[in-house]
């Protein structure tokens, strides 16, 4: 049996995202060889007709359905509703994305407002997880995004999120309180 049809049997079985080391420690390979199978699985999804496709998420990997097929996947009934954020949401978000681990004071001196309920909506819908606390007094929750963000937003990792250009920092930097 080759090292792809044992890989896409893995990733078919799981249904979640598999580590590359699991995967390479399954199909008794190095982490380089693989990568390489993976990559060359990954563009052979992409490049026929099927309706799966190869994503990397955090270094594991995991097989979805592919977006443009989503109005056919929705007509089943147990498939999971498309997540629709407020525009609060989505800026406690990218502050998150752009900024982790942050404090849920961090977050509110750059919105200049509460984020309790906020970040407990981010949370139920798995977008963020506490990640350890804080050594500052008190020790503050810290959070971070999670790999379900990253699958819900299409990224493979964090560095794949959007360069942030100096003019496209909110003005509130400038008026910050100074201490």
């Amino acid at each position: 049996m080759d090292n792809e049809t044992i890989i896409e049997a893995v990733l078919f079985a799981s249904g979640d995202p598999v580590a590359l080391e699991k995967l390479a420690e399954i199909i008794e390979q190095d982490k380089k060889t693989t990568r390489g199978i993976l990559a060359n699985m990954q563009y052979k999804f992409e490049h026929s007709a099927r309706g799966i496709m190869l994503r990397e998420l955090d270094g594991s990997w995991q097989l979805c359905t592919k977006p443009e097929l989503d109005p056919y996947i929705s007509k089943l009934a147990t498939v999971r509703k498309k997540q629709v954020l407020t525009p609060a949401a989505y800026e406690t978000l990218s502050i998150i994305a752009y900024n982790q681990p942050v404090t849920r004071a961090y977050i509110e001196q750059i919105r200049g407002v509460n984020s309790d309920s906020v970040l407990m909506t981010l949370m139920e819908r798995n977008l963020i997880k506490e990640a350890g606390r804080d050594d500052a007094p008190g020790r503050p929750k810290l959070y971070e995004t999670t790999e379900e963000f990253l699958r819900v937003f299409g990224f493979s990792s964090l560095k794949d999120l959007p360069p942030l250009e100096m003019n496209e920092v909110p003005e509130v930097v400038e008026n910050m309180p100074i201490d």
